[in-house]
């Protein structure tokens, strides 16, 4: 019963602090985005030094703990401009998620045949549009449920910007376990939370895999 009166009295910021985290992981995943596809195409490109210079960030952010990297870009943008602790956990983070981010979308640009793209292009198309209508499909196929995995791991990882000050979930669970003495409850209830947020994040995935993967399934007479 102890549990249960306590989660309906902290859920209020629960529920605050649950779109925190999704916001702060939303922002971040976006920058991840944009910063990953170009990390990719420098690692895909034709000029060996900026190939270097991928494989070089990517082997910097996966060989590094996460929240050294945190500590790292919030204490250090510290001397340079004052962030507050939203951006500079987003940017941690964006930071982090990108380098995988390029490793997903280089693997699944490799994955497709060259013999698919040399015949679009021996059917008139340009190279955008080649990439466009061949390349780009049949790469978001392969990615989109590594992309998946990437994006519920990047929520869960969102945790640590706890340690900068952020009140996001995790960091509720940390105050609500010093204010009722009850730290099993205070993280159990944070553990409940967290696993909605990925069984819904895992139905969206999957059914957006789903969708793409239906001209694969034969016709049912």
């Amino acid at each position: 019963m102890r549990f249960v009166e306590l989660l309906v009295e902290y859920a209020p910021f629960f529920l605050e602090a649950t779109w925190v985290t999704l916001s702060l992981t939303a922002v971040s995943l976006a920058m991840a985005m944009v910063a990953g596809a170009g990390v990719a195409a420098l690692a895909m490109g034709r000029i060996r030094p900026l190939r270097w210079l991928a494989t070089a960030y990517v082997g910097l952010v996966r060989g590094t703990p996460l929240i050294t990297q945190i500590f790292i870009i919030y204490f250090g943008l510290a001397y340079v401009v004052t962030l507050p602790a939203f951006w500079a956990g987003a940017i941690a983070l964006a930071f982090h998620n990108s380098a995988y981010i390029a490793e997903i979308i280089r693997s699944g640009f490799l994955s497709v045949p060259t013999g698919l793209t040399e015949a679009a292009r021996s059917l008139g198309m340009s190279r955008l549009k080649a990439l466009r209508r061949v390349q780009a499909p049949l790469a978001l196929r392969t990615m989109l449920p590594v992309l998946g995995n990437q994006y519920i791991i990047a929520v869960k990882d969102s945790s640590l910007v706890a340690f900068i000050g952020m009140t996001e979930l995790f960091r509720t669970s940390q105050n609500m376990a010093a204010s009722t003495y009850q730290p099993l409850i205070a993280y159990t209830v944070v553990a409940l939370f967290y696993l909605a947020i990925v069984l819904v994040l895992t139905v969206v995935v999957n059914g957006l895999e789903h969708r793409l993967s239906r001209h694969r399934r034969p016709a049912t007479a």
